[in-house]
């Protein structure tokens, strides 16, 4: 039987804690300061240096601004190291915002056709309720940037230049909430033979909407730069297909997405997707290898000892450092604060949403000590103020802790884990956590 607090429980509790000086002395501190303030390890702060024994960045970070385009960003940062290369540039990238156009509208008919999938369930289903509270968002997996790139291609930055709207997708994703919220309704009380037409017009919605924040994709574009040796270049008009089968040196379809997803309902060695998890309808599906940390960790490794670097989704937020740039498992005692003990492990915090996945970034560097990863270097997304110029250091213990998945090539997998590929995929519920960095 629950009982409530009583009174005779509040100043128990309450002279417990005036009893303690160490309460006393912590309250005074925290009342002053925020608590990572106080609770920061300097000992792990004095023992992590930046430096690295295989680092391959030599460029400015870039900065996604007020958006959640974390993948598209990493994604992009992956491929603009080689097209860079190619075209003798010491600084380049691709457009995000054109990547992002169209993402927003492929995600629109995506959202439509589980509407219309979904038309004879009652709203309060809750596959359907969860699809309706998870509109236009700005989040995305890797399977999802690849869909994008196959289909729609990429253009320079100059061709397709960031607008108000796709540095501060706020606004212009709540008007697309409402569209497509409002067009579910229509579709659901649609006859089912005018459904496909009744979608459509909601598109051209959607897509003029798209236009009026982003700009117009171009359908073809002239291509010429000056190099870092001064040299000129022109090499015509070409459609963003064209563009990125030219300067795209990563054959994206040999990748893989490898997580660490420990619970006990996720055997390892199998393949995973999400229920109603994409965003190009027809396109390859968000597929999951569920592998060992030991793996991830070598295909990482070598990955960047031979010169590539590597996309991964993390839980960004824990134990980290702004200011630092520094992320680290023990990087704040927040139990000699509190006197509380913080034990969850990985698999128990991802099974009660204590983590979940809420970033994507790039490893740009390793620092290898007799075969072992010690830290790690991260290109991130959030513009050249915090950190390294915008570069940040994790330590190995956070990679274990946080770290989930990484694109790694097919051929650095063992055969046995090469077949898994092919089995058919364990379908996770919509409101998995595993599905989370879509959102």
């Amino acid at each position: 039987m629950s009982t409530d607090l009583s009174e005779n429980d509040l100043e128990l509790m309450r002279k417990k804690f005036l009893a303690s000086p160490k309460n006393r002395v912590a309250q005074n501190a925290v009342a002053q300061t925020s608590i990572d303030g106080v609770a920061l390890d300097r000992e792990v702060v004095v023992g992590t240096d930046r430096t690295v024994s295989n680092l391959l960045d030599d460029w400015s970070v870039t900065n996604q601004k007020k958006s959640g385009r974390c993948w598209l960003f990493a994604g992009l940062n992956l491929l603009r190291v080689g097209a860079a290369q190619t075209m003798n540039l010491k600084e380049f990238e691709f457009s995000q915002n054109h990547l992002m156009f169209w993402d927003k509208l492929e995600r629109a008919n995506f959202f439509l056709e589980s509407m219309i999938e979904t038309a004879d369930r009652e709203l309060d289903d809750r596959t359907v309720a969860f699809l309706l509270s998870e509109v236009a968002g700005d989040g995305g997996q890797w399977n999802m940037f690849v869909a994008l790139v196959a289909k729609h291609g990429l253009v320079p930055k100059t061709v397709m230049p960031e607008t108000h709207s796709s540095s501060q997708t706020a606004r212009m994703n709540t008007i697309l909430q409402s569209v497509l919220r409002q067009g579910a309704l229509e579709l659901r009380g649609c006859p089912v033979q005018e459904q496909q037409e009744c979608k459509q017009h909601i598109v051209e919605s959607v897509h003029r909407i798209l236009c009026i924040h982003l700009g117009t994709p171009p359908e073809r574009f002239p291509w010429q730069w000056t190099d870092k040796d001064r040299v000129f270049h022109r090499d015509g008009e070409m459609t963003p297909v064209e563009f990125a089968a030219k300067y795209v040196g990563i054959a994206l379809e040999d990748y893989v997405c490898l997580v660490d997803d420990r619970r006990p309902t996720s055997p390892k060695g199998r393949t995973f997707t999400v229920d109603y998890l994409g965003n190009v309808v027809g396109g390859a599906p968000v597929v999951y290898l569920n592998v060992d940390m030991a793996l991830i960790k070598k295909a990482a490794m070598d990955s960047i000892v031979a010169g590539v670097p590597v996309w991964f989704g993390c839980d960004v937020d824990k134990m980290r450092n702004n200011d630092l740039g520094m992320w680290d498992a023990r990087l704040y005692d927040l139990e000699s604060v509190y006197d509380v003990s913080f034990s969850l492990d990985k698999a128990q915090r991802l099974a009660v949403h204590e983590s979940q996945m809420t970033h994507a970034m790039l490893f740009t560097g390793v620092d290898v000590v007799d075969g072992t990863p010690r830290k790690w270097r991260v290109e991130n997304s959030w513009g050249d103020e915090r950190g390294d110029k915008g570069f940040w250091t994790m330590n190995d213990n956070w990679f274990d802790e946080h770290v989930f998945e990484i694109a790694a090539r097919r051929d650095q997998l063992p055969p046995e884990l090469v077949a898994a590929l092919e089995a058919e995929p364990i379908v996770l519920p919509a409101w998995d956590p595993m599905g989370s960095l879509a959102r």
